[in-house]
């Protein structure tokens, strides 16, 4: 396994940090993976003796099952962590939770936090490996990489696609992690939603945004929904589910308007008949379960890279 000598990832925080270089070199990277991935004994020796905590005090089903998949595959050791069965539960700091867990001498932490900045509060103050699995509505770095990892090997290229982003953009960190990665790699991306889930000032991440589903995904190579994140809205922004459906789900008709074959993605989990239909997330142009697949190589080039980085892989 060959890691690019301008790769050095101590921590992956998120993508804002990282330049097109370090991304292409992730998503290389990650395509050595994905070969691993698909052969009969799914396992490389590369990260034995290294332990992975997976510290996840938001609930996660693809997140969380693929970090720690990834880092099995790498022969890593691998401490899960659940918030409700926890000190925290109890009262227990952040701070000092993560400081009992340091002690116990894992290398890598991979979090997820639901106050956007968690992972950098931590690698400010412990001495692990910290990687980002998602902070509020800050970022989630590994589903941008994973969902650019998927287009680029569906179009070989992202330079001038078009790539359409559509729904909650006020508090998903799906959308950010790829507004970053996609302008660095030479996309055009149009964002769109209703209003009220538009932030100020999301043209400042170098996109588009439309407050009609239309014109985002007329002529786009690829489209992505995004699930109404009702758990970070103190009140509700849409009138009713079958109201936004109506206005900015993406059916049948609506992806008509894109170019033919344009890719159909979401990072989960689905709200069908909401964001999506049913007809179009199964239909051929979904790549929804593709970007599940490629999830579990991209994390394990971000374990292996940030173990590299940190002299931790076994020398052969």
């Amino acid at each position: 396994m060959n890691q690019p000598p301008t790769l050095q990832l101590r921590h992956l925080l998120g993508l804002e940090t990282l330049d097109a270089q370090q991304i292409t070199a992730l998503l290389d990277l990650a395509g050595q993976m994905k070969a691993v991935n698909q052969r009969r004994i799914k396992k490389l020796p590369t990260l034995r003796g290294v332990t992975v905590l997976t510290f996840f005090v938001e609930n996660s089903t693809r997140t969380k099952m693929s970090f720690e998949l990834a880092a099995k595959r790498l022969s890593a050791d691998v401490m899960g962590f659940a918030a409700s069965t926890s000190s925290l539960s109890k009262g227990e700091t952040l701070l000092d939770t993560a400081r009992n867990l340091e002690a116990m001498a894992p290398d890598i932490v991979v979090i997820r936090h639901s106050s956007s900045g968690a992972p950098h509060f931590l690698a400010e103050r412990i001495g692990c490996g910290i990687v980002n699995a998602g902070d509020g509505a800050h970022e989630h770095p590994t589903q941008g990489l994973l969902d650019i990892f998927t287009m680029r090997e569906k179009l070989g290229t992202l330079q001038g696609k078009k790539v359409a982003i559509i729904g909650d953009l006020a508090h998903s960190r799906v959308a950010r992690s790829n507004l970053h990665g996609l302008h660095k790699l030479g996309a055009d991306v149009h964002v769109a939603g209703p209003a009220t889930m538009i932030p100020p000032g999301i043209e400042e991440l170098m996109c588009t945004a439309h407050t009609r589903v239309e014109p985002a995904i007329e002529g786009a190579d690829v489209v992505m929904m995004l699930r109404i994140q009702r758990e970070r809205q103190g009140n509700d922004l849409i009138p009713h589910a079958h109201e936004y459906h109506r206005f900015f789900g993406l059916d049948q008709q609506r992806l008509k308007l894109a170019k033919p074959g344009a890719l159909v993605m979401h990072p989960g989990p689905m709200n069908r008949g909401v964001e999506i239909a049913p007809e179009v997330a199964d239909g051929a142009q979904s790549v929804i379960l593709q970007q599940v697949e490629n999830g579990v190589a991209v994390r394990m080039a971000v374990l292996y890279a940030v173990a590299v980085t940190r002299g931790l892989e076994e020398k052969p």
